[in-house]
């Protein structure tokens, strides 16, 4: 883990909590090619009664067409959470070189919580993963945004 590394990721809290203001759970990413954020995004789920709307699937598209590309091949994507399965399938069908996230997701995690996309092997592309940075604050706005709902009485 770098201090570029946290940078990038407070980047990534700061669309995780635009979700939580859209009442979305709080999962936000962007992703960097070269040094410089090219695309962002943030759950968008309920918003667009859509759930492949997930933070980290809505970056790659921006990302591919801010690129011109949809082979990400020397891009980073930082993301708040454990990707799930179809987010983890996703940053490998994109060819995304590298993702770095924050909280482990015990319900959909798909780098060895729940299911091992990222870290099966695969004959064309394997994505690196760097997990745990900003651990600690992706957790617990994440936390606070359930605790949220559980008190108010929404459903998630």
């Amino acid at each position: 883990m770098s201090v570029c590394d946290e940078n990038f990721m407070r980047e990534a809290l700061v669309e995780a909590k635009k979700a939580f203001a859209l009442q979305e759970v709080p999962v936000g990413a962007v992703l960097v090619h070269e040094g410089k954020i090219v695309a962002r995004g943030h759950n968008l789920v309920e918003k667009r009664c859509d759930a492949s709307c997930h933070a980290e699937v809505l970056c790659l598209r921006a990302g591919a067409k801010i690129l011109g590309n949809w082979r990400l091949v020397e891009s980073t994507l930082y993301c708040t959470l454990e990707p799930c399965a179809m987010c983890a399938g996703a940053m490998a069908l994109f060819r995304v070189k590298r993702l770095v996230y924050g909280a482990p997701d015990l319900r959909h995690g798909a780098n060895g919580s729940v299911f091992n996309v990222l870290n099966t092997s695969h004959p064309i592309h394997q994505v690196e993963v760097t997990s745990g940075v900003c651990e600690g604050m992706a957790k617990g706005l994440m936390q606070e945004f359930f605790r949220q709902r559980r008190r108010d009485g929404s459903a998630v």
